[in-house]
């Protein structure tokens, strides 16, 4: 697309009964104007525009579910993985991500540059662990050197996950000393902490800490949702990786006891969010999608969020406004308007009525990045 482009007589999803013309000038919206002349508009085609989504909790440097396939890989072929992983986020319409992990800010900023993919990634660096568990000064030494990386995120690891046995997946993976140390040191170098944990104790300690973010929550009680209400502490639930995982025929294929680990998950991940959601906890959109046979399906969390009891309208808000927010402080979700980023999804029928995720993405027409523009769900080919 050129540096100046037009939309006449264009619906903002969300406005009933208003028309607007919208004019975009170097990657912003310079003009958000209701139509004046809507009269000469009968024969129109209908167009709505809408934000583009944010995932925040997503992996695009990861190729393979078990890291040991991917270090078999060539970094070339690598690179190219996940460059393709941009390309695929970017038009089934998620316009600004989270990387949840291992994706580094300048190695971040290549792959957009080299590959032409304007997807703007928040980045979190290296992630901490099991292995980093050497108490208080070694995890001050490793959060040093991933603030110096770029970083404005990290990730702890606090409890297991799906390769961890059911009496133990709620075991913490470091001390209580050493969680509030990594806490209390990522925030001294300006940077917020996304909490990997399942529940139990370590879901306390997010609280007492002051983290910034709780993924997964998979067996959070409703005495810690409340908590977290209290604390103002969002909770990026990622429902749909669980589903995916527990089906045995799935994209991960995985072994009878790494489904029926994600099926418990699955189970209790519905109790767990509607609680949230009952308790006044703000809930964020995010996939944890890491694989070539995920990237690109995103909008699917879209319908496990409303399976677990939000409404469409949560589910949406959760994925445009409140993903925005969690990544600028607080500040407003509000995309389509004079002066901002020109950051958004065009329709051919209002997304807002779309009933699942494969009819939203069915009536994408286009993503609109800054300066670029192309096709939702074909290559850059068609852009």
């Amino acid at each position: 697309m050129t540096h100046d482009q037009t939309y006449h007589h264009i619906y903002i999803a969300g406005i009933k009964d208003k028309l607007f013309d919208i004019k975009v000038s170097n990657g912003r919206f310079t003009s958000v104007a209701e139509s004046s002349d809507i009269e000469t508009c009968h024969d129109c085609e209908s167009k709505w525009i809408a934000p583009g989504f944010v995932d925040l909790h997503l992996h695009l440097a990861w190729t393979d579910f078990d890291s040991a396939d991917q270090a078999k890989r060539a970094p070339q072929e690598i690179e190219q993985m996940q460059a393709q992983a941009f390309e695929a986020t970017l038009r089934t319409g998620v316009t600004t991500v989270r990387d949840a992990g291992g994706l580094l800010p300048d190695a971040a900023a290549r792959l957009a540059q080299k590959y032409d993919m304007p997807l703007s990634v928040t980045s979190c660096g290296a992630m901490l662990g099991a292995g980093d568990a050497k108490g208080s000064r070694h995890l001050q030494q490793s959060i040093d050197g991933i603030s110096h990386s770029g970083a404005k995120w990290i990730k702890i690891f606090a409890t297991g996950g799906l390769g961890s046995p059911a009496e133990k997946v709620l075991d913490p993976l470091f001390s209580k000393e050493e969680f509030v140390t990594a806490v209390r040191a990522a925030h001294a170098h300006h940077m917020k902490v996304m909490v990997h944990t399942w529940g139990g104790a370590t879901l306390d300690w997010v609280i007492e800490a002051g983290a910034d973010t709780v993924e997964h929550g998979v067996f959070m009680t409703a005495d810690q949702a409340a908590l977290l209400a209290q604390q103002r502490i969002p909770l990026i639930p990622t429902t749909a990786i669980y589903r995916i995982a527990a089906d045995p025929h799935g994209a991960f294929a995985l072994p009878e006891i790494l489904c029926e680990r994600a099926a418990r998950a699955a189970d209790a991940h519905q109790i767990s969010v509607l609680g949230a959601k009952r308790a006044g906890v703000q809930i964020g959109f995010g996939t944890d999608f890491a694989t070539p046979a995920l990237h690109g399906l995103n909008l699917d969390e879209l319908d496990t969020l409303v399976d677990c009891g939000l409404t469409r309208m949560e589910a949406w808000q959760a994925a445009t406004v409140v993903g925005r927010q969690i990544l600028t402080s607080g500040k407003s979700g509000e995309v389509i308007r004079t002066g901002s980023p020109a950051d958004a999804v065009l329709y051919n029928a209002d997304p807002l009525t779309a009933p699942n995720a494969e009819a939203l993405r069915n009536s994408m027409l286009a993503v609109i990045k800054g300066t670029e523009q192309f096709r939702a769900g074909l290559d850059r080919k068609g852009r």
